[in-house]
C-alpha cells in the first residue's frame, strides 16, 4: 500500500471510528450521569464548545472553529499528498481523521461531543474522544519521526 493510500486509510479510519462512538454514546441516555467502566475510566456524555480543554468555549463561534479546521486540514492533506514516507502519511492521516471527526460534530450540534473521563481519585481529566486520540497519536508520530529523522542524517554541522 503506498503511503497516500495508508493515509486515506488511517484518516477514514479515525473517523468512522469516532462518529461511530460518538453515535452509541448519543444513544445511551445513562451516560448524562456518567457510567463506571474501569476504576479509572467513566464513559460520559459532554458536549464542548471550545477548543482543547474547552478554552475559548463561547468565544469564537463554532463556524469560526469549522473554518479553522479545514484549512488546518487542507495544509495537511497538502502534506500528505506530497509525503514520501509511510509513518508520515499514517500520521497526517490518523490527524486529519480527528480533525474531520470533530468538525462533523461541529456542523451537526455546534459543539464536539466528548464521551472519555480518565480519572485518578478526584482528579478528572477533561473528557475527550476518539477523534481526539486520533489526532494525539498522529501528533506523536510526527514529532517521533522528526527525532527519529534527525538522528539519521547525523550531528548538525557547525
Amino acid at each position: 500500500m503506498n503511503g497516500r493510500l495508508l493515509g486515506v486509510v488511517c484518516a477514514a479510519t479515525a473517523l468512522v471510528l469516532d462518529q461511530g462512538s460518538k453515535a452509541l454514546a448519543l444513544d445511551s441516555p445513562r451516560l448524562a450521569g456518567g457510567v463506571e467502566i474501569l476504576p479509572v475510566l467513566n464513559l460520559v456524555l459532554v458536549r464542548n464548545d471550545g477548543v482543547s480543554f474547552g478554552m475559548l468555549g463561547g468565544v469564537v463561534p463554532w463556524w469560526g472553529l469549522v473554518l479553522l479546521a479545514a484549512a488546518i486540514v487542507t495544509w495537511l492533506s497538502v502534506w500528505l499528498w506530497r509525503s514520501q514516507s509511510r509513518v508520515i502519511s499514517a500520521a497526517l492521516g490518523l490527524v486529519i481523521g480527528g480533525a474531520l471527526g470533530n468538525v462533523v460534530d461541529r456542523v451537526r450540534f455546534h459543539a464536539v461531543t466528548d464521551l472519555l473521563d480518565f480519572h485518578l481519585g478526584a482528579y478528572h481529566w477533561p473528557a475527550f474522544n476518539l477523534a481526539d486520540v486520533a489526532v494525539v497519536c498522529g501528533a506523536a508520530m510526527l514529532v517521533l519521526d522528526g527525532f527519529r529523522a534527525k538522528e539519521e542524517r547525523g550531528p548538525a554541522k557547525a
